[in-house]
């Protein structure tokens, strides 16, 4: 991660921090903007556009968290949380999930990329 990137996160951190949250939303943007592959700057625009009640956003960049970092527990805890204050029970239940098999040891994309949950949705 750059300087640049890393900035821009400590200055989200501090003003989620302070409750200030458009302005954090603003320096989370602009982080993964600055750095599309940065998980840390997609989960924490998640939450700071969750706790603002815009929960499509907050699902989309919670989206992202997970597509960059397929076995992080905390993208798939964060997105469950997102889709349950959206009203989408399914997806809750899916990423809450998949949160429970990272926390188990297991894991959601192997190390040659292919999913085990989808091969147990082909039995």
């Amino acid at each position: 991660m750059s300087d640049d990137v890393d900035e821009r996160l400590d200055e989200g951190h501090a003003h989620l921090a302070l409750g200030e949250l458009e302005e954090a939303v603003a320096c989370y943007r602009a982080c993964v903007e600055a750095d599309p592959e940065c998980f840390d700057g997609w989960h924490a625009l998640g939450m700071a556009q969750m706790k603002l009640g815009r929960f499509p956003e907050a699902i989309a960049a919670g989206e992202r968290a997970v597509a960059l970092r397929p076995n992080d527990q905390l993208g798939w805890s964060s997105l469950s949380l997102f889709y349950v204050r959206a009203g989408e029970i399914k997806k809750a239940e899916d990423a809450g999930a998949k949160a429970r098999i990272l926390s188990w040891g297991g894991k959601v994309v192997k190390d040659d990329g292919s999913r085990p949950l989808d091969d147990l949705k082909k039995s």
